[in-house]
């Protein structure tokens, strides 16, 4: 992150593109070269709001939801990269922005006014805190390991990852490194240290 001399490589896709695991595997593969590097988890998966929602069938998906997850975009990773030279982080404040418009009331006032304002704020705040984005684009069945935490977005896949890359486009100034798909998650790894190697990002 170019304002704390940290290195932030988010990686990006749709629900069960594999991104959790390659976050973890990635960051193992360059801890194993001697990188100073860390990573975040899924927001999502630590939210008390996303709990009561998809676990507990506690209301809907929400303005109040969706702001503590897009917050949590911004803090969780500025912590992380206090002390490491590279952080990967699962997500970024766009994917939380994009599932948003699929799933809020776009005809309630409060809902689009929030959606300007997040799409503004992701504009300027991307090119200063990410200096790269690898996009899983794979899509694999959602049901497989009977995963909660997906079960009230299991529909909107596809249009999840179109919503995605159609915010992503809107921040040309991060790169976006499209992975291959149908690759194994040792070639996942193999794949983007090479991309990354090749920008110079990792030089010391």
């Amino acid at each position: 992150m170019p304002i704390r001399d940290c290195r932030v490589i988010a990686v990006e896709g749709t629900q069960a593109a594999g991104k959790t695991t390659f976050v973890h595997a990635l960051t193992a593969r360059l801890r194993e070269q001697g990188v100073n590097v860390a990573c975040t988890g899924e927001p999502a998966r630590t939210s008390p709001f996303m709990e009561d929602i998809v676990l507990h069938g506690e209301g809907g998906f929400d303005l109040v939801a969706e702001m503590d997850l897009f917050a949590q975009h911004f803090t969780v990773p500025l912590r992380a990269a206090r002390h490491h030279r590279v952080l990967i982080t699962d997500k970024t404040p766009l994917n939380v922005l994009a599932l948003a418009g699929l799933v809020l009331d776009l005809s309630e006032p409060r809902v689009g006014a929030w959606l300007r304002s997040a799409e503004r704020m992701c504009q300027v705040w991307m090119p200063l805190a990410y200096d790269m984005v690898v996009y899983c684009g794979d899509r694999y069945d959602q049901k497989a390991g009977g995963d909660r935490m997906r079960e009230k977005v299991l529909p909107l896949q596809d249009q999840a990852d179109e919503a995605v890359r159609a915010a992503l486009r809107k921040v040309p100034e991060v790169p976006v490194l499209s992975m291959p798909l149908n690759l194994t998650v040792a070639e996942r790894v193999q794949w983007t240290v090479e991309r990354v190697e090749e920008t110079g990002l990792l030089a010391a």
